[in-house]
């Protein structure tokens, strides 16, 4: 079981929506996700959620609170992703580890290829938001 987090941000209304670069795995290569990463050791779910953020994306976030935690397996691995909605300080994105971005509405946000345990919380996102 591997620890991830995952930050829900919104700017402006929209979801920030992140592709995922070539992978040795097919079923998440080139897929979107919502940003984030493992936890390392001797860290918390909040440090590596802005330590990841950080380092992919040169984005600083406020962790707003908890929302939900996913487990899912894969066929190769399975995760326990902690998801946190967050915002930003300012948005001035810089991809070190994605190939490209979006920012789209709940009403929109399915009409992207989505990594299967993000589908999981897109679906989580859009019965608290009634959608």
């Amino acid at each position: 079981m591997i620890e991830v987090v995952a930050a829900i941000i919104k700017v402006e209304n929209k979801f920030l929506c992140c592709q995922r670069d070539e992978n040795k795995y097919k079923y998440i290569s080139k897929k979107f996700e919502f940003p984030g990463g493992k936890v390392e050791k001797n860290e918390t779910n909040e440090e590596a959620l802005i330590r990841e953020i950080k380092e992919e994306l040169n984005l600083e976030i406020y962790i707003n609170r908890f929302f939900a935690t996913i487990n899912y397996s894969y066929p190769d691995f399975d995760i326990k992703m902690h998801c946190f909605l967050c915002s930003l300080r300012e948005f001035n994105i810089k991809l070190n580890d994605h190939i490209s971005f979006e920012l789209l509405d709940l009403e929109s946000i399915q009409s992207l290829d989505w990594v299967p345990a993000d589908l999981e919380l897109i679906r989580f996102l859009k019965d608290e938001n009634g959608i």
